[in-house]
């Protein structure tokens, strides 16, 4: 691949937003005939990236190239119009519509609006042909399995001017044969001379699939180069940086606790495409650590476990009972979830801080039987006190608070419910170094007062400084576990990366 086969340049690209800058003077070139990984954890800038190339965002500054020419795009059918297409992790087809239809959707055949069916058939034929797909145009798509959606999504992405797809986690619901058959579609689409970009967090694919590899964290780029001469510890390092230096004194290593008897364990729970089949014990007073990159399923064995997301296989059983049937009867049998995403699954920005706070224990004892606005008042008194909330009231909107006090509000409506098991998913991410500190001081004193707790967190200092045990994950399942003096940063990254020597 030379410099005569670029198809792409983008040049000092930058995006802000208030108070966060998105995208901080990224370069990257897209080469014909090639697939090219963009990888990065949350918050890394990709989306945003994609957004500025496809049309979707305006950039603040820098400048795009396709074929040497300066381009602005301020749509994405702009995008569309200079051969750039995307598709989505969620497929956008309409179920009940037959494969034609959807192929054809966004075209219009015929005059004075009726459809020349005989045109839009040979189009849709054309389309699939380009794929090597042989679908029954007249069936619902819905009919076919999500890989097979996937092809269609992408068919009808691509225009016979198409230079460029943006692939956006395209293998986030498939399973390893789908995988294998949506390869064989890029690589035959890579062969037609398009740039592909391939965005996912499975690091097996991206070395399977990619020629060369761009990494972005906190909306910088941190570097690209050839998948064959980046090995995958330089690749993870990449990812994941050494951020949080200036707290090293919260990651020295918690003492060994003493822990007591055996309060959750998950025998073979899973969900196919979502997670395979697991193990795994919580016992009073230790924290398991969740450790793995975005993608390994972490979220998702949380999920499983709480009974937001419903188990195909297994069972999870409680000292007292069973759980994982249903968030409500999880809430009831005294385990708490604090999830990732505060903002659209932690918290309703709207309600004040007190409302938020009292929600997990209200929903427990039951809406017949309403908390007094004056006992609201006290328990998020005492919990705003005792978790150092940075507020004049109770009564502020959630949404006016800092990333570290709204994870805050998450930790103190979780532990108004009184719970026995809390589950806290990323209980550090995003938020400023102080309140950092302060949350993870809060799981070692929730720990030493006997509750147990399961934490997934990306920072592999923060999982090896605050654990007991670590489970380690990676492409959907749980590799093994470590304990005591095994747990290290260099064992972990070896874990997920396949290094067992």
């Amino acid at each position: 691949m030379s410099k005569s086969s670029t198809k792409v340049e983008m040049r000092g690209l930058r995006k802000a937003y208030p108070g966060v800058l998105a995208l901080d003077n990224v370069d990257l070139d897209l080469f014909e005939g090639e697939v090219h990984a963009l990888l990065g954890e949350n918050g890394a800038g990709k989306s945003t990236l994609i957004k500025v190339l496809t049309g979707a965002l305006e950039r603040d500054a820098g400048d795009i190239r396709i074929d040497g020419k300066s381009v602005s795009f301020a749509t994405t059918g702009d995008a569309q119009d200079a051969g750039i297409s995307t598709v989505y992790q969620e497929v956008n087809l309409i179920p009940a519509m037959s494969v034609m239809q959807n192929l054809t959707l966004e075209k219009t055949y015929g005059r004075f609006g009726i459809i020349n069916w005989r045109k839009a058939r040979q189009d849709a034929k054309h389309k699939l042909d380009r794929l090597n797909l042989d679908l029954d145009l007249e069936r619902a798509v819905s009919s076919y399995s999500v890989a097979i959606q996937q092809m269609v999504a992408i068919a009808r992405a691509l225009d016979d001017d198409t230079s460029v797809l943006v692939l956006d986690e395209p293998t986030a619901s498939l399973d390893s044969d789908e995988t294998a058959a949506l390869f064989n579609v890029i690589r035959n689409l890579k062969a037609n001379g398009i740039a592909v970009v391939f965005i996912t967090h499975f690091l097996d694919q991206v070395y399977e699939i990619s020629d060369r590899i761009t990494v972005l964290r906190n909306g910088c780029k941190v570097g690209t180069g050839l998948a064959a001469d980046i090995d995958r510890k330089e690749l993870i390092a990449m990812m994941i940086g050494r951020e949080l230096s200036e707290v090293e004194d919260s990651f020295r290593r918690r003492p060994p606790q003493n822990s007591g008897d055996i309060v959750l364990e998950a025998k073979g729970v899973g969900r196919k495409r979502v997670l395979a089949p697991f193990d795994l014990s919580l016992r009073t007073g230790e924290v398991v650590g969740l450790s793995g990159l975005l993608g390994s399923g972490r979220t998702e064995l949380l999920k499983l476990i709480f009974g937001a997301i419903s188990p195909d296989s297994g069972h999870v059983e409680l000292r007292r009972g069973s759980a994982g049937i249903s968030p409500k009867h999880s809430l009831h049998a005294g385990i708490a979830l604090c999830p990732e995403d505060r903002k659209s699954e932690g918290l309703v920005g709207e309600l004040s801080i007190r409302e938020n706070i009292i929600l997990s224990m209200q929903s427990k004892r039951g809406w017949l039987r309403q908390i007094s606005r004056a006992e609201q008042g006290r328990i998020a008194n005492e919990m705003i006190k005792a978790m150092s909330i940075a507020t004049p009231d109770a009564e502020k909107p959630v949404r006016q608070l800092s990333g570290g006090n709204q994870q805050k509000v998450v930790l103190a409506r979780a532990l108004a419910s009184t719970p026995r098991i809390m589950l806290l998913d990323e209980p550090t991410r995003g938020i400023d170094v102080g309140a950092h500190a302060e949350i993870l001081t809060l799981i070692r004193q929730l720990c030493e007062d006997g509750l147990a707790l399961l934490v997934a967190s990306s920072e592999i200092d923060e999982v090896v400084s605050s654990s007991d045990r670590v489970a380690v994950m990676r492409d959907r399942q749980k590799l093994g576990e470590l304990a005591g003096d095994d747990i290290t940063r260099d064992k972990i990254v070896g874990m997920i990366v396949g290094d067992h020597g």
